[in-house]
């Protein structure tokens, strides 16, 4: 149902005694005054035989642009921020809540809250800082996204992948396989903290390059400086970063190092450097290995200048051995999204087996894959039956192979074995029959062979 922020301030209904307007009444509740319904007003409708004047604001932002952006807020989730407000609860007084978000940014008066700072472990022991914006907040920086982000992207580099309209992970992976098999070596990068050091200066020198609006420009100076506040209220002060898990962060993100490495190899540089980019995670293929090191010196004095530094531990130069490239060298192997780039053993259509680089599931996917299986909820499922595990497991697996099985569904494959094992453990729990845990293999067995619709990596046996 179309929803409509109305030209009135909402909050008079509640002084009053109406109710609050839920999403799906937006567009055909009306508000009461004094026990008489009040049609509201359209911009440019006559009222009372005279033309209505619409409001003026100082910047035009119009309010069908708050409504998509709401729309595609609601579309992503996630969680509240430090007001606590959830998306369920902002929807509550849905009409009211739009329209005075629309007012103050149009007014320019909207100043954004701190934002939540939350800690999410990693698997090398150290913690990932997000900071998750209030709903208000991520409202209008979707709103500012959807007018900058066409002007970017028209600019933007063709190798750069990473949350992107049209892009894809698959199409970086996609194309770091055809280059490993024409360029032998590798310069595997990942700059450190990347999101929490952005140089606020260089970036709005990015920003006032390509937004013309000054409200837009305004908007994105002040979310760029607005604190974060931890879960027991400890107020952190930033002058350096955009917080990793902002609406608008992923594409300041971009922006930034479209100038500081996309056109920087390509212009300054002339060596004819091929590369893919997912966000901070990026690959250059390289000729020689005197030229992935001469790059690398390179590549570090760049960032170094710009605010950033390479990260010391998953920054590599590695070798693509494969039978077009046979020396040896130590490093022979680089992880990319997920996945790790090394020379596999491979029987060919005639038969024979060559010698070919290219990527499968890695090792640490593979450990998050199982360690999330283990923490699905096994001891209530005992109570429960099979259908329950499906239902639940159902969307997960799709994901899983649909992403790890671009390049074939063996590793994969291997990796979800980790759920029959599971299921073996479950039935012996759940069947007092099964007085082994190879009976309940057995038996796990044959409801795969039996019935191969029933789990998705079953189907690809």
């Amino acid at each position: 149902m179309k929803i409509k922020i109305s030209q009135r301030k909402s909050i008079d209904a509640g002084r009053r005694g109406g109710s609050p307007c839920s999403s799906d009444d937006i567009s055909v509740m009306e508000k009461e005054q004094r026990g008489r319904p009040v049609q509201l007003k359209e911009e440019n409708q006559p009222q009372n035989g005279r033309n209505f004047q619409p409001e003026t604001k100082p910047y035009p932002i119009s309010k069908q642009l708050l409504v998509d952006a709401y729309k595609r807020v609601k579309a992503n989730k996630g969680s509240a921020g430090v007001d606590h407000q959830s998306l369920k609860d902002f929807e509550v007084n849905l009409q009211d809540n739009l329209y005075k978000l629309w007012n103050r940014l149009s007014s320019g008066s909207y100043h954004p809250q701190a934002v939540l700072r939350v800690e999410i472990p990693k698997s090398d022991g150290g913690k990932r800082c997000l900071g998750i914006p209030t709903v208000t907040d991520r409202i209008a920086q979707m709103v500012v996204k959807l007018q900058i982000e066409p002007e970017l992207e028209a600019h933007f580099h063709s190798d750069s992948f990473g949350y992107r309209p049209n892009k894809s992970a698959h199409d970086a992976l996609r194309l770091a396989k055809q280059r490993c098999r024409k360029r032998a070596w590798v310069l595997d990068m990942d700059i450190k903290a990347f999101f929490d050091t952005i140089d606020h200066d260089l970036l709005m020198r990015c920003v006032k390059r390509h937004v013309k609006e000054s409200w837009q420009r305004l908007y994105i100076e002040r979310w760029l400086k607005v604190p974060l506040e931890n879960a027991s209220g400890k107020i952190e002060q930033r002058d350096r970063g955009t917080p990793q898990g902002g609406v608008i962060s992923p594409l300041l993100a971009n922006l930034f190092l479209h100038y500081v490495f996309d056109t920087w190899v390509e212009n300054k540089l002339q060596s004819g450097i091929q590369f893919e980019r997912y966000a901070d995670d990026i690959i250059c293929h390289c000729t020689s290995e005197s030229q992935a090191t001469w790059l690398k010196q390179q590549i570090e004095a760049r960032l170094i200048a710009c605010g950033l530094a390479l990260h010391p531990k998953k920054t590599k130069i590695a070798y693509c051995k494969s039978q077009y490239s046979k020396a040896n060298y130590d490093t022979i192997s680089f992880d990319f999204l997920g996945f790790t780039f090394r020379p596999h053993w491979t029987k060919t259509k005639t038969g024979n087996y060559g010698l070919y680089f290219y990527p499968e599931i890695s090792r640490h996917s593979a450990k998050r894959i199982r360690d999330e299986i283990n923490s699905w909820p096994w001891k209530y499922w005992c109570q429960k039956e099979l259908t329950e595990i499906r239902k639940y497991s159902r969307n997960k697996l799709s994901g899983w192979i649909n992403y790890y099985g671009l390049f074939g569904t063996g590793a994969i494959r291997s990796t979800l074995f980790h759920l029959d094992r599971r299921l073996s453990r479950w039935a012996k729990m759940k069947y007092k029959t099964l007085n082994t845990i190879r009976q309940a293999a057995n038996r796990v067995n044959r409801a795969r062979k039996n019935n191969p619709h029933w789990f998705v990596h079953w189907r690809h046996v």
